[in-house]
């Protein structure tokens, strides 16, 4: 078994690596604006997967996961000359779902900030049901009557 602290160090210096190669090295037109978010190795060190993002619409996405997959061969011989590794791992490019689930939390955010804004237009100039504070104080001791405490209570009188 290996470390994880190995795998993690070799992830990063796979995306480092890839990213440098798709800069430098790899020259396809259907490779538009990729990004190399994230890598990842299994803990045997064997398979990597790399996540990608690609700015442009689905039909540049489509055209730049091609370009990646036909380039994994000079990748994964460029990822095992500079990691020195004994066995170069495979590589397997994962579209990155972090900016689609990003543009759903901002459109749920964009909802909730137009729901607060209309329940605030409905209150304004709203009074109170009850008294503005709904919640039982503790009456003065001093005030005689009010709690039926300060008054005697004498049984019947014998005689």
């Amino acid at each position: 078994m290996t470390d994880n602290a190995r795998a993690r160090k070799l992830a990063d210096r796979i995306q480092v690596v890839v990213a440098e190669t798709l800069d430098r090295r790899i020259k396809d037109p259907r490779l538009g604006f990729v990004t190399i978010t994230d890598a990842r190795v299994t803990g045997d060190l064997r398979e990597a997967t790399v996540f990608y993002t690609v700015y442009g619409d689905d039909e540049e996405r489509a055209a730049s996961a091609a370009a990646l997959e036909s380039a994994k061969g000079v990748l994964r011989t460029e990822v095992g000359r500079q990691t020195g590794v004994r066995f170069t791992p495979s590589l397997a490019f994962v579209p990155d779902a972090l900016p689609d689930n990003a543009r759903t939390i901002e459109d749920l955010l964009d909802k909730a900030r137009a729901k607060d804004a209309e329940v605030r237009q409905v209150s304004t100039g709203a009074k109170y049901a009850g008294e503005a504070d709904p919640y039982r104080k503790p009456e003065d001791e001093d005030e005689p009557g009010t709690d039926g405490s300060s008054e005697k209570n004498e049984g019947p009188a014998s005689a």
